[in-house]
């Protein structure tokens, strides 16, 4: 599978580095191509690897995923044309976190959500809302002692949730569906409540499970 990753950060790095190395082709796209941290990825990643621009990495992609600064999300996808998108599952691991007043805080809330608005910016997509409510470190074959943590997703179209789910078994994910694309609003919180327990204690090798 050709899996386009938009952005360049330590999500993206960890998110492109799983992909390669269960033997998929993977494109991290940056504003333009040449981007020095997508360049030094790929060279790291090995032959499965490559880069250019957001619209590149989106066109490129079967599946997409969305690893961007969450408050600049919306105008990205704007940037890389929202006809790219179409038809195709689009996993959405950003949070709109907003660091002006110092700590982190979610910049949308209430009766809206970061997971909705990109669903809007692209109306063709198969807006899936996943890996926001975990660390870069565990998102690929995490090993903790609580046995296979739960991913918690989100999104209106019952076949690409099926469909990521499947995916995640080989990520080493359990996977809890919990709603339509507005159940973001919970799992952005969810992010919050990850980042409060790491602060606290200070570590970050933590995640969710669900009992039952």
């Amino acid at each position: 599978m050709k899996v386009g990753i938009l952005g360049t950060g330590d999500v993206g790095r960890a998110i492109g580095n799983g992909f390669v190395a269960l033997g998929h082709e993977v494109m991290m796209g940056a504003r333009a191509n040449g981007n020095a941290k997508a360049l030094a990825w790929v060279e790291s990643a090995g032959a499965k690897a490559s880069e250019g621009s957001f619209a590149d990495a989106a066109q490129f992609g079967e599946l997409i995923v969305l690893c961007t600064l969450g408050t600049a999300t919306i105008d990205l996808l704007k940037q890389a044309g929202p006809e790219r998108f179409k038809g195709k599952i689009v996993w959405d691991a950003t949070n709109p976190l907003d660091f002006s007043s110092g700590g982190p805080q979610l910049a949308i809330n209430g009766n809206d959500s970061l997971g909705e608005r990109v669903q809007k910016a692209l109306p063709g997509a198969r807006v899936v809302k996943c890996f926001n409510t975990v660390g870069n470190a565990l998102m690929f074959k995490p090993k903790l002692a609580g046995g296979p943590p739960t991913m918690f997703i989100a999104g209106n179209d019952d076949a690409a949730k099926k469909q990521t789910a499947e995916m995640l078994k080989d990520w080493g994910w359990e996977t809890a569906d919990i709603g339509n694309i507005e159940a973001s609003r919970y799992l952005e919180a969810m992010c919050m409540a990850w980042v409060g327990y790491g602060l606290k204690g200070n570590g970050w090798a933590h995640a969710f499970k669900l009992l039952k």
